[in-house]
């Protein structure tokens, strides 16, 4: 080989520019940065729009309480109609014993979604019965609390500048899919006296259960119960004084239901 041919090569081999093979651009994307046309629903199936309005009523009280000293007749049921932000409720319940409507009371409410469980509400409530009648402004909240327990905090001021609260609480414990046993409280406060409706100043009067369901379906659920309501403090010294039954527990049997 002799020297020019050397030359040659080495020329042809510095002298020729490399090429790099071109790498393909590589866009990196945040995993929660919007992403252009996604889907929002399955094809086939509508999708699910909470701008929608709904009735829904319940039922959660539907029983007739048994003891000797005497038997009667309850219900506690609600019903909203509205969207998943705002809602109209009505709630409703009494006790009839000897043809006779004790603790009626009817709220006429609007409530506001302020987070996925709990609402707040604002109305009036009406007491409706064989006593005087009342009528109060109510504001409260109400919604699912730690562990799915149902709670409902409500205040009331009247037109004669007393002052109450009502607070109830319930919880089903599932001991299989359809038995159900719920434990369930209502108390009442007030700032004043009405003994006229057999209110007493402070905490005036509980009414309480424990109740046993069973599901024949989601909506149609008859249940057995034992069941207590009763005066406390000062009211239960008016119930005494006119002859009333100040506290009474009672073998229950009722129905939910709701739609």
């Amino acid at each position: 080989m002799n020297r020019r041919y050397i030359f040659s090569l080495i020329g042809l081999f510095t002298l020729t520019p490399y090429t790099v093979a071109a790498q393909p651009s590589v866009q990196y994307q945040a995993a929660d940065a919007p992403v252009a046309n996604i889907s929002t629903h399955l094809p086939g199936m509508p999708p699910i729009m909470d701008q929608g309005t709904w009735f829904h009523g319940i039922f959660n009280e539907l029983e007739g309480r048994y003891s000797p000293k005497g038997t009667n007749f309850r219900w506690d049921g609600e019903g909203w109609y509205g969207s998943d932000y705002n809602k109209f409720w009505i709630k409703s319940e009494g006790t009839l014993e000897k043809g006779r409507l004790s603790d009626g009371q009817q709220d006429f409410l609007y409530s506001r979604a302020v987070s996925s469980y709990w609402n707040l509400q604002g109305g009036v409530r009406v007491d409706l019965d064989d006593g005087p009648t009342r009528t109060w402004a109510a504001f409260g909240v109400q919604g699912l609390a730690l562990y799915q327990f149902e709670f409902q905090a409500t205040g009331y001021v009247s037109n004669k500048g007393r002052f109450a609260s009502r607070l109830e609480g319930s919880y089903d414990f599932l001991l299989t899919n359809r038995l159900i046993l719920q434990p369930q409280v209502e108390l009442n406060l007030y700032t004043k006296a009405d003994p006229a409706r057999q209110v007493g100043a402070g905490l005036s009067d509980i009414d309480t259960g424990l109740r046993l369901r069973y599901e024949i379906s989601r909506k149609f659920a008859p249940y057995i119960a034992v069941t207590y309501s009763g005066y406390l403090t000062q009211a239960h010294r008016f119930a005494r004084q006119q002859g009333e039954q100040t506290g009474t527990t009672r073998f229950t049997f009722g129905v939910r239901s709701w739609f």
